[in-house]
């Protein structure tokens, strides 16, 4: 309930690996789409998973709906916290954040779209702003 009431009075939420996904499920709605939501799952050392939180939805499989930026954003996390290339991860977090300013969407969350783009689209878009 308080994640959904006040999300901003938490940095990180640590659970174990059901309720987490139960809680990122929940938490899409902040985002507008779970495709929206990298994860990651950590342990005490390496190796640790990075991944989005949505599955792998076949019913939009190869139709060009899907959001890439779960995926992006995750493997901004991995550099970060595997890798220790922060800035990397920086740069990639910058060019989602100016994608979305600037009002590139994909199917997902066209609502406030000034363009909406395909998958593909939408990770050439990112790839061209780092």
């Amino acid at each position: 309930m308080q994640l959904v009431i006040n999300p901003g009075q938490f940095d990180v939420i640590l659970t174990e690996n059901t309720f987490g996904d139960i809680l990122s499920d929940e938490s899409a709605i902040l985002t507008g789409s779970i495709g929206m939501l990298p994860s990651a799952s950590l342990g005490e050392q390496k190796p640790f998973l990075y991944e989005p939180s949505h599955g792998s939805a076949p019913d939009i499989a190869g139709t060009g709906k899907g959001n890439p930026i779960a995926c992006i954003l995750s493997a901004a996390m991995m550099l970060e916290y595997s890798f220790g290339e922060k800035q990397a991860a920086i740069a990639i977090k910058k060019a989602v954040e100016k994608v979305l300013n600037d009002g590139y969407r994909t199917y997902d969350i066209r609502k406030s779209a000034k363009k909406v783009v395909s998958t593909d689209e939408m990770g050439d878009i990112i790839a061209e702003y780092i």
